[in-house]
């Protein structure tokens, strides 16, 4: 079973695109008229005004797009359906790390349009994030929380830039690093269910952080630890933007 079968039942409640992050993702897809969107799922980051195609290998997140989106094919990075140059910009969003070869999956992006747009992290900046270091070391071990950095899209792409993309204190979407100053958040079930970081782990290993961390929410120990960052707008979590052409 794909693995967004079995975690991506709460991306269309939990996974909302953050206009702020979209804005960003708009500019750097430039001047494109028209999008492939890769690992698309439910949508998110899909620019409106665009000609936009979502790829995407799971059934479960495609029944989850929204009436009026755009169309959708089942399919994979590695292997992309469609002709050379058929669109003038690739998009990828929170997804190369969950790709079974990051370079195939690059070269088609390459191979389908001129230009390449990917929204991805560095998992060295994410494994110091509290919620990693304080309650989920195992995070570390899985696969997919330990994919290529950003430079090393430029052994496969003609990378113009990378940019960094802040997390608001507000965001919106619930990817893994989303509710870095509101804790309590991660607490939720369904928020849970949204995130592959918790999702790929076993459910003792779950259940063992969460208690601490709610132990330590309820005692005070994490607004000691930690507390500074509910007062802060935005952060940098690692979370790139990588533009090429």
């Amino acid at each position: 079973m794909n693995t967004y079968d079995r975690i991506g039942r709460t991306y269309a409640t939990t996974r909302r695109a953050d206009p702020r992050i979209a804005a960003q993702i708009r500019a750097a897809l430039g001047d494109a008229r028209t999008v492939v969107n890769i690992g698309a799922g439910t949508g998110n980051y899909e620019p409106v005004d665009r000609t936009v195609v979502a790829v995407d290998p799971s059934h479960t997140m495609l029944r989850q797009r929204g009436r009026g989106a755009a169309p959708a094919v089942l399919g994979v990075a590695e292997a992309l359906p469609f002709a050379d140059t058929a669109f003038d910009a690739a998009l990828a969003v929170l997804t190369v790390h969950h790709w079974s070869d990051l370079e195939r999956g690059l070269r088609e992006m390459r191979r389908v349009a001129p230009r390449q747009v990917v929204f991805m992290f560095d998992h060295v900046f994410s494994n110091e994030f509290w919620l990693v270091r304080d309650y989920m070391p195992e995070i570390r071990d899985l696969d997919s929380e330990r994919p290529a950095v950003p430079r090393d899209l430029q052994a496969f792409l003609d990378v113009e830039r990378v940019e960094s993309v802040m997390v608001p204190a507000d965001c919106i979407d619930g990817f893994g690093g989303c509710f870095w100053n509101r804790p309590e958040r991660y607490l939720d079930a369904d928020v849970q269910a949204g995130m592959s970081c918790f999702a790929l782990l076993d459910d003792a290993v779950i259940t063992n952080a969460m208690t601490r961390l709610r132990d330590d929410l309820a005692s005070g120990v994490w607004d000691a630890r930690h507390g500074a960052l509910r007062a802060m707008d935005e952060i940098d979590l690692g979370y790139r933007l990588v533009v090429a052409r």
